[in-house]
């Protein structure tokens, strides 16, 4: 059980780490302190459901097949080794969060309507939440295990950003800073691609 919820923490923590329009919201909201927490607990739900969605759906499919079982796992080790490539390619180029200019405020309806739309209108969150981590967490020992662990990456990065952004913003302004998380991203990668590989 241990396992499959590190698996779901470690998966989830290290695609939810790099730059996108989900944290660079996150953290704007955050930053002005403009329904920042409301905001952290959208992205929470709305990824939770969707890992669930992922995991519970695609388990039933590859329980009946094996070709699928083994299409999922090889196809989610060439991933997870494709993703760590590109997080070390990162980590060896500039990069530095930027902030929008400061906005008047917005009622807590626009602002959750926004992160939502950010969150779902995304592909890369359906790639990334219910294809890849959907197809890893299928393939666990305890699939449910694996999706309190991705959730629990959510929780716990999300609410970091809104409650620690404003002390967070000269750290995360720094380019070094998200080299280190690019390296840790691509080490989660390769272990979990490996473990993947070896184990079968």
């Amino acid at each position: 059980m241990w396992q499959s919820y590190v698996n779901g923490l470690l998966v989830a923590l290290g695609l939810i780490m790099a730059i996108g329009a989900q944290n660079a919201f996150v953290l704007a909201q955050s930053l002005r302190r403009e329904h920042h927490l409301p905001v952290a607990a959208v992205c929470v739900t709305a990824d939770a459901l969707l890992v669930a969605a992922g995991v519970f759906g695609l388990a039933t499919l590859l329980a009946q097949s094996p070709l699928l079982l083994s299409i999922a796992r090889w196809g989610g080790a060439v991933f997870l080794l494709w993703y760590g490539s590109l997080a070390l390619r990162r980590a060896f180029s500039r990069q530095s969060l930027q902030q929008g200019e400061h906005q008047a405020v917005r009622s807590l309806r626009a602002v959750l309507l926004s992160a939502l739309a950010v969150t779902l209108l995304n592909p890369h969150v359906y790639l990334d939440t219910v294809l890849l981590i959907g197809s890893l967490g299928a393939q666990q020992s305890v699939p449910g295990a694996y999706v309190v662990g991705a959730a629990s990456a959510s929780l716990l990065w999300f609410f970091t950003l809104a409650l620690g952004a404003a002390w967070l913003a000269p750290w995360l302004a720094r380019p070094s800073t998200w080299r280190i998380l690019d390296l840790l991203v691509a080490t989660m990668m390769f272990a979990v691609a490996a473990q993947l590989i070896v184990s079968g």
